[in-house]
């Protein structure tokens, strides 16, 4: 099996997918100035992949660009149809990614009404058939999993097992239930207790090291030094870094950026979202990332308010020149 993981050193970190933040722009970006041990795309709806027209395909695939420079990259679906999930993944393998990752844990009412996303936790026997259905497609790329510690209270002990009967190459636990959304703080002993799960079912099993599936813990974490000391308090494999990239593409190199390099790094996102997804996507998708790069130092509130008010690159390079000179 073509498994990348069992290859990378202990512990690992990864960036978290992210609808409208991590798409191909920012994660080109992020390669290039601190790059994580592995980077995901946008999850993309497998059933949109297999069902929508012509055009809304086209669209959808944009979601699924990527560079050399990203790998290992890991395409992310979300779906609760078996065979549409088979056929996506299939398009990552024929498309060249490294893995597939199904998003069981997204809290969005739109996807949980299609059965996908966080509702796959309502629905154990389904989300096996999913993962099934997944392997299938994938053949040789390993298959993971993004999840929660439970829908509306914790359910790790009846819900991850389940899913480690599927031998996912890993299992991603963000660290709140599908009901407390973001609202609380995570609560990282549920990760712990993720790894004690896995390695009892591991024992089960007589899994080796390189079969047993890795668990990541996922859910405010500040920074590398942060996710290293996650790493020591739960014994868990990886961690997952989500909203700590906000204006920050060097996290994880650690490097602390001067003003001059943040502004100018500003200037090269929007440049290069532009050119890879302006024509499907919206140019306010990039002013939440305005926000995140500027602030903090002065005259950043003036600054912020007439980046908010551009629609394209070339004023956005306009004033922040302006203002550096």
């Amino acid at each position: 099996m073509h498994n990348f993981w069992s290859k990378l050193k202990r512990p690992i970190f990864v960036l978290a997918p992210m609808a409208d933040v991590t798409d191909a722009a920012f994660r080109r970006l992020i390669a290039k100035y601190g790059k994580p041990d592995v980077l995901w795309t946008e999850f993309v709806s497998a059933d949109g992949l297999a069902l929508a027209p012509e055009e809304g395909r086209r669209k959808l695939l944009l979601d699924l660009q990527y560079s050399e420079s990203e790998r290992p990259i890991v395409a992310q679906f979300f779906t609760s149809n078996p065979e549409n999930m088979k056929k996506a993944a299939i398009l990552a393998r024929e498309l060249g990614f490294d893995g597939v990752d199904i998003n069981m844990g997204c809290p969005d009412k739109s996807i949980e009404k299609q059965g996908a996303g966080a509702a796959m936790m309502k629905n154990p026997k389904l989300a096996r058939k999913v993962i099934r259905a997944a392997k299938e497609g994938a053949g040789d790329l390993p298959v993971s999993v993004k999840t929660r510690i439970g829908f509306n209270r914790p359910e790790l002990e009846t819900w991850l097992p389940e899913i480690l009967k599927e031998n996912p190459a890993v299992v991603t636990v963000h660290a709140r239930t599908r009901k407390e959304m973001s609202k609380v703080p995570a609560r990282w002993e549920f990760v712990k207790r993720a790894v004690e799960i896995r390695n009892e079912y591991a024992l089960r099993q007589a899994q080796g090291e390189n079969e047993r599936t890795l668990i990541f813990g996922n859910g405010d974490v500040k920074d590398l030094e942060d996710a290293k000391n996650k790493v020591e308090e739960t014994g868990c494999d990886g961690v997952m870094l989500g909203r700590a990239i906000f204006g920050n593409p060097w996290l994880f190199s650690g490097k602390l950026p001067t003003l001059e390099e943040k502004l100018n790094i500003l200037i090269e996102h929007t440049e290069l979202f532009e050119k890879l997804l302006g024509e499907v996507k919206n140019f306010a998708i990039m002013k939440k990332h305005f926000k995140a790069y500027v602030n903090g130092f002065d005259g950043a509130a003036e600054l912020r308010g007439e980046l908010m008010e551009t629609e394209n690159a070339s004023c956005v390079r306009e004033i922040i020149e302006k203002f550096l000179k």
